[in-house]
């Protein structure tokens, strides 16, 4: 076959397989490895090998299950109840404040937790009962528990840019910096937006019960500080040894293991039973993002070997624009795919096919990654694949009388805000590019 032909038919493959419903790590290794047999013969299986060994052998790959058990552990040990009960105080006498108090939730829940599922799940459930109780806007009430939820996806320690950082070749540690600029700056827009929103619009958010405005300060100001305080010293143990050169990245995922557990002891939550779910849940998702890194590693190793990354390469080399016509026609492509696949196989196939390009365009390597990271968070909520509305829809209960159009409807002036947020990172790329250039070597 010719490159061309082998990039049409991996590709459409691939679409075929993923559209008929097989897990994404099978579409991969399989088509790979049909295509790899039939052009290579059995030298393929020794290739797919040592990738797959390289890639089980990686040290940055091993904080993937390290980060995901401490966000697990976070979940269980109660702080996400404790966090919402005292951001429902501190936000609670402003209209809109419970949607605030969700976004705000799932800004401080990404940089503890990591895992998108848990954080939405998590954030769903205490904020979506409390706003409907109070007569808060369905479409309002989802879509501030979305936006919040998915800012797990960038803001680090984000499992996203440590699959991102190896497949790159750039240091995690340098994208663990550069993506506080445009998490704080999506978590600003959202927050922004809900405010100016509820100020238009005051009846499709009514403030809390006077009761609960009545609570004395000193008292609203214990509970909020024992919330808050506690997950933020995990985050500085984590991304502090990191920003000051104590800890690699696998170095402070362990140290947030400890710092979880201790969370947990904190709280009282601490048991043998919550340790066994935490390393059973753990071991599901780490076996499901390895079985894809494996495939997705089989998969672009033929790619390349039989000439397709030189095809898409020229290809979208040749587009018009110059520098900005080739990087607006690679966002576009990531948004299309984020229609039909899930960051996890878009960062692994797509990574190693566009760093290259980006490198011989004179794109900065932090800001260009981080870039594509703001592009997938689109990916989690925009329909048909749009992971977060099913993990919200799955969670809605009869009684709050939420269907999935109501999600839909309210969860588009965000997907609206991450371009916005896009937009400022082009004119101003020091929002990702300040923090890693001021680390600590």
């Amino acid at each position: 076959m010719s490159p061309e032909l082998v990039v049409i038919v991996m590709f459409a493959g691939t679409f075929i397989g993923i559209l008929s419903g097989y897990p994404l790590a099978i579409v991969l290794g399989g088509v790979a490895m049909f295509v790899g047999l039939v052009e290579m013969g059995p030298m393929v299986f020794i290739q797919g090998m040592g990738r797959i060994f390289n890639q089980a052998t990686s040290y940055v790959f091993l904080a993937v299950p390290l980060f995901i058990f401490m966000g697990i552990i976070v979940e269980k040990s109660g702080a996400a109840e404790r966090l919402f009960a005292g951001l429902h105080l501190a936000f609670g006498k402003y209209r809109g404040g419970l949607a605030i108090g969700a976004i705000v939730m799932g800004t401080i829940m990404a940089a503890t937790v990591g895992v998108i599922a848990a954080s939405i799940i998590m954030i769903g459930l205490l904020a979506i009962p409390p706003m409907l109780k109070r007569g808060y806007d369905k479409q309002l009430a989802t879509g501030s528990v979305l936006a919040g939820g998915c800012l797990g996806i960038l803001i680090p320690p984000s499992v996203q840019l440590v699959i991102y950082g190896p497949m790159a070749q750039i240091s995690v540690g340098k994208l663990f910096m550069g993506a506080f600029g445009p998490g704080l700056l999506l978590s600003g827009l959202y927050v922004a937006y809900v405010s100016i929103l509820c100020w238009i619009k005051p009846n499709i958010a009514p403030t809390v019960s006077e009761q609960s405005q009545t609570i004395p300060f000193s008292k609203k100001l214990a509970i909020v500080i024992s919330s808050v305080v506690p997950p933020v010293v995990l985050i500085l143990a984590v991304l502090g040894s990191i920003f000051f050169g104590i800890a690699s990245p696998t170095e402070a995922a362990a140290v947030g293991c400890v710092a979880a557990i201790l969370l947990a002891v904190f709280y009282r939550k601490a048991n043998l039973s919550m340790f066994k779910e935490g390393v059973l849940h753990t071991l599901t998702i780490t076996c499901m993002v390895y079985l894809t890194a494996f495939g997705a590693q089989i998969f672009v190793g033929v790619f390349l070997k039989l000439g397709g990354g030189d095809v898409i390469s020229n290809m979208i080399m040749t587009v018009p624009g110059g520098r900005w016509g080739v990087f607006s026609l690679i966002m576009f492509i990531i948004f299309l795919l984020g229609f039909m696949m899930s960051w996890v196989g878009i960062v692994l196939v797509m990574v190693p096919l566009i760093t290259p390009i980006a490198a011989t365009m004179g794109f900065d390597p932090i800001w260009f990654a981080l870039m594509v990271c703001v592009n997938l968070q689109m990916s989690y909520m925009t329909p048909p694949m749009a992971p977060a509305i099913f993990y919200l829809k799955g969670i809605t209960r009869p009684e709050w009388g939420i269907d999935t159009m109501d999600i839909i409807k309210g969860v588009v002036p965000f997907i609206v805000l991450v371009m916005v947020a896009m937009a400022l990172c082009i004119i101003f790329p020091q929002i990702i590019t300040w923090l890693p250039n001021a680390m600590i070597k």
